[in-house]
C-alpha cells in the first residue's frame, strides 16, 4: 500500500517568498492587483483573460495602459 505524501504549504510559501515567485512585487501579486483593479470597476470578466500587453515577464505592470479583457482562448494562445 502506498503512502499518502504530505505537502508542507508553509515551507513552499516560505521558499516562493525567498526566490521571489510570491509576495509584493511578483508576478503573481501583479496578476492579483489587475483582477483587483477590474473588480474594483465593475467590469465583467467572466470567461475573459486579463492580458498584459507588455508581458509581466518583460517587465511589464498592472496599470491600465498595459491591460486588456481578451477570450482566453486568444489569450493563452499568445503565451505559449
Amino acid at each position: 500500500m502506498a503512502t499518502k505524501r504530505v505537502r508542507d504549504y508553509k515551507a513552499e510559501y516560505k521558499r516562493d517568498l525567498e526566490t521571489g515567485k510570491s509576495g509584493p512585487g511578483s508576478d503573481q501579486s501583479e496578476r492579483q492587483r489587475a483582477r483587483q483593479a477590474y473588480d474594483k470597476k465593475g467590469i465583467d470578466r467572466a470567461g475573459k483573460d486579463i492580458d498584459h500587453i507588455t508581458p509581466l515577464r518583460k517587465g511589464g505592470k498592472s496599470t491600465t495602459g498595459n491591460l486588456r479583457l481578451r477570450a482566453k482562448k486568444a489569450n493563452q494562445g499568445d503565451n505559449k
